[in-house]
C-alpha cells in the first residue's frame, strides 16, 4: 500500500472525450449551478442555499429554505469551482469564489462551528441530531472544498475556516470528547482529505475513530436521536432502529454485505479505503474488499448504477436488480469511482480499474444533459413514459432529465467528479507508473514525463511517449480493460510480451526520451447476459462495445421497445459526430412482434424482421422524451 496519487497540477487531460466534457464543467455548467444556488434560473427548483448562508451571517432576513442539508450544494460547487479553476484559470470565477467563502467566514462562530440550519433555526440544539440532521455530513464536504481550494490554487481562506471546523469537530467529539457516530457518512473522507492536505494525523484519528466507533452499539442511534417532526429531509423517514440502513448494526470491519443507503454505505467505504491505505490496517482493507465483491458480482447494475429501490434510497438484497424502478441515484454512481480510486491506492487490481471506467462511462455520465444543465437524480434502465413517473411505484422514474431538484445533491457532485478526472488517470510508487484509464493526457511523475494519446472510447488505440526521464529505470504498467480483445503492444514498432499482474500489462527498462509504446486492441459488440437470479433479464441481453453500454430508444426504433428481439448480427457502424455529440451506433439484425387487438390471445405469435439501432446509455433522452431500454430480447 505504497501507490502514490499524481497531484492534480501535474496531469493535463487532453482527451477529446473527456476534455469536451470538462469544457462544459467549465464553462457552461459551474457557471448554471452557481445562478441555481442563488436562485437566478427562471422555472428550475428554488434553492435558497445561498441565502441560508446571508441568513446565518445576519445579513438577510427570512426563513431556512430547503433539506437540512442543504449548506452542502455550495459546498460542493466550491470543489467543483476549485478543480475548475485549476484546469482553466478564470479571475471572474475566482473572486466569485472567494465572495461566497468569504461569506462563509462571516457565519462561522468563534468556537469553530457553521452550519446554517441550526444557526437559523435552532441556536440551542447544535450536535443534539447526528442521526437525521447531518451537520457532519455537511461539514464533510465543506472540508473537502476547502483542501480543494488549496490544492488548486495554493489559497487557505477556505482551508483555515475548515481547520477550525475540524477542530472544533475534533475537541467534541475526538478521543475523550463524547463517543458519536454521523447519520449520514461524509465526514471520513473529508477529515481524510484534511490529514492528506496538512498532514496533521489529528484528523485522521477523528476519521478512524467515527469509523471504529459505527456498529459497537447498534442501539447508539435509538438511544441518541430526539424526535424531531420539522425535519424537511424528503418523503421518507430516517428510523434510529433500523440499524441496517445507515450501515450501524456491524462494525466497519466485520460487514459482508452492502445494504442500507447506498450512498451512504459507498461513502463509508470510500473513507475506508482511505484510511486502510493510510495506515496499512490489513483488516480494514479485507473488509472492503468483501464489499467491493458483494456490489460488483451481486448488487451492481450494468451500468454500473447502485441502489435498486426508491424505498429510502438503497440497496436492496443479492440479485434484485429491476430495470425499470431502477433508482441507481447518480450521487451512488459518483460514490463508486471515489471508491474505485481509494482501493487503487491500496492495490492496482484491474477490477478496480475497470469498475471505475464503468461508472464513468455510464452510470455516472448519464446523470447529466449533453448541454450540462438538466440532471438526473434517478438512472433506469428501461422507461416508458406512459408509466415512467405516472404510476404508483414509478414516480421517481423520469423520461427526462430535470432543470434541478429540490434535493440537490447530484449534480455538484457529478461536478466535481468530472472537473476533478486527473486525479484518477495515474499514480505511482517507487519503481512504477500506472496508467489506470485510457484517457489522453500529459503526466509528471517522480519517474517519468509522460504523454498518452487515445481514440477511446470509440476505438481501441493508445499510444504512450516518454518525454523525459527522471530515473535510470523504472516500469510502466498499463491496465488493460477486461473487455480488450486480441491485444497488441509494440516498443518503438517492435511487439513485446511485458509481465501481466492483476489486469496491468507492465513493461521494466530503461527508457529513453521518445520511446513509444502503442497499445492496440479490438472493441467488437458484446452481448452481456445476466446472472440467471436477476429476474428481470431472463432471455434478454444487453449490447456493450468498449467501456459504454447501449440502449434503444423509440427514436430509433419502433414502439413498443418490449415487442423487439435481438436475433443475428450486430455490428458497429462508424463514428457519427453529429449524432448526439458524436458516437459510435451499434446496429442489430431483429425481429418486431406484431401487435395484435387481443389483450390475451391462443394464437401464435407473429413477427417481422427489422433493423434495430442502439445509442450510448449515457446520452438517451437528449432528443426528446420516449421509451427507453438497456435490456433486449433475444429471439
Amino acid at each position: 500500500m505504497n501507490i502514490r496519487e499524481v497531484p492534480m497540477n501535474r496531469v493535463h487531460i487532453t482527451d477529446p472525450f473527456w476534455s469536451a466534457r470538462q469544457r462544459l464543467m467549465t464553462d457552461v455548467t459551474i457557471p448554471y449551478m452557481e445562478k441555481i444556488l442563488r436562485d437566478e434560473v427562471p422555472g428550475a427548483a428554488k434553492s435558497h442555499a445561498i441565502s441560508n448562508f446571508r441568513m446565518a451571517a445576519g445579513e438577510e432576513t427570512g426563513m431556512f429554505y430547503g433539506m437540512v442539508f442543504q449548506d452542502s450544494d455550495v459546498a460542493k460547487w466550491l470543489e467543483a469551482a476549485a478543480y475548475s479553476l485549476a484546469l482553466k484559470p478564470d479571475a471572474a470565477l475566482e473572486s466569485r469564489v472567494d465572495d461566497v467563502v468569504a461569506l462563509l467566514s462571516r457565519c462561522q462562530q468563534e468556537d469553530g462551528y457553521l452550519n446554517t440550519y441550526y444557526t437559523v433555526r435552532e441556536p440551542g440544539n447544535r450536535w443534539t441530531n447526528l442521526l437525521e440532521c447531518h451537520e457532519l455530513y455537511c461539514a464533510g464536504h465543506l472540508i473537502e472544498a476547502g483542501a480543494a481550494l488549496f490544492e488548486a490554487t495554493g489559497k487557505r481562506n477556505l482551508l483555515d475556516l475548515c481547520i477550525r471546523l475540524a477542530d472544533h469537530i475534533c475537541q467534541r467529539f475526538g478521543e475523550g470528547g463524547e463517543e458519536a457516530i454521523p447519520g449520514h457518512q461524509e465526514i471520513e473522507i473529508g477529515l481524510m482529505r484534511l490529514y492528506h492536505a496538512t498532514g496533521c494525523e489529528r484528523y485522521r484519528d477523528m476519521a478512524l475513530r467515527f469509523l471504529n466507533l459505527r456498529g459497537q452499539d447498534p442501539q447508539w442511534f435509538m438511544k441518541h436521536t430526539p424526535k424531531h417532526p420539522d425535519i424537511h429531509y424528503g418523503d421518507y423517514d430516517i428510523l434510529p432502529e433500523d440499524t441496517a440502513y445507515n450501515q450501524s448494526d456491524v462494525p466497519v470491519r466485520e460487514q459482508t454485505v452492502a445494504r442500507g443507503h447506498a450512498v451512504r454505505q459507498v461513502y463509508m467505504l470510500t473513507a475506508m479505503a482511505d484510511a486502510a491505505a493510510s495506515t496499512k490496517d490489513a483488516e480494514l482493507l479485507a473488509a472492503c474488499e468483501r464489499m467491493f465483491d458483494n456490489i460488483t458480482q451481486k448488487q451492481m447494475y450494468v451500468t454500473g448504477a447502485i441502489g435498486s429501490t426508491s424505498h429510502r434510497e438503497s440497496f436492496t438484497v443479492d440479485y434484485d436488480l429491476p430495470a425499470d424502478r431502477c433508482y441507481g441515484e447518480t450521487c451512488a454512481s459518483v460514490a463508486m469511482c471515489f471508491f474505485a480510486r481509494e482501493m487503487l491506492r491500496t492495490k492496482t487490481y484491474g477490477r478496480y480499474a475497470d469498475l471505475l471506467e464503468t461508472e464513468l462511462f455510464n452510470a455516472a455520465l448519464s446523470g447529466m444533459q449533453l448541454d450540462g444543465q438538466r440532471f438526473f437524480y434517478v438512472n433506469p434502465l428501461q422507461v416508458d413514459p406512459a408509466v415512467s413517473g405516472k404510476a404508483p411505484g414509478y414516480q421517481h422514474v423520469l423520461p427526462e432529465r430535470p432543470q434541478w431538484h429540490a434535493c440537490a445533491c447530484c449534480p455538484p457532485n457529478l461536478a466535481r467528479l468530472l472537473t476533478s478526472l486527473g486525479k484518477y488517470l495515474w499514480s505511482e510508487d517507487e519503481s512504477t507508473v500506472y496508467s489506470h484509464l485510457f484517457a489522453g493526457s500529459t503526466v509528471q511523475t517522480a519517474l517519468a514525463e509522460i504523454a498518452l494519446t487515445t481514440e477511446y472510447p470509440w476505438n481501441g488505440k493508445a499510444s504512450y511517449v516518454i518525454e523525459a526521464c527522471r530515473a535510470d529505470a523504472f516500469a510502466l504498467a498499463i491496465h488493460i480493460p477486461a473487455h480488450a480483445k486480441g491485444l497488441r503492444v509494440t516498443l518503438n514498432g517492435e511487439e513485446i510480451k511485458g509481465e501481466w499482474r492483476d489486469g496491468y500489462f507492465s513493461i521494466r527498462r530503461t527508457w529513453q526520451p521518445g520511446d513509444q509504446v502503442d497499445v492496440t486492441f479490438d472493441m467488437p459488440v458484446r452481448r452481456l447476459h445476466a446472472h440467471p437470479r436477476v429476474r428481470d433479464c431472463a432471455g434478454k441481453a444487453a449490447l456493450a462495445r468498449g467501456p459504454i453500454v447501449y440502449c434503444l430508444e423509440s427514436e430509433d426504433n419502433p414502439a413498443p421497445l418490449s415487442g423487439l428481439y435481438l436475433s443475428g448480427r450486430v455490428e458497429a457502424l462508424p463514428y457519427d459526430p453529429d449524432l448526439l455529440g458524436g458516437v459510435v451506433p451499434i446496429r442489430a439484425e431483429g425481429f418486431r412482434r406484431i401487435e395484435t387487438d387481443d389483450l390475451y390471445s391462443e394464437a401464435e405469435p407473429q413477427y417481422e424482421p427489422v433493423t434495430l439501432t442502439a445509442i450510448p446509455y449515457y446520452a438517451w433522452t437528449n432528443r426528446g422524451p420516449g421509451e427507453m431500454t438497456v435490456w433486449i430480447n433475444e429471439k
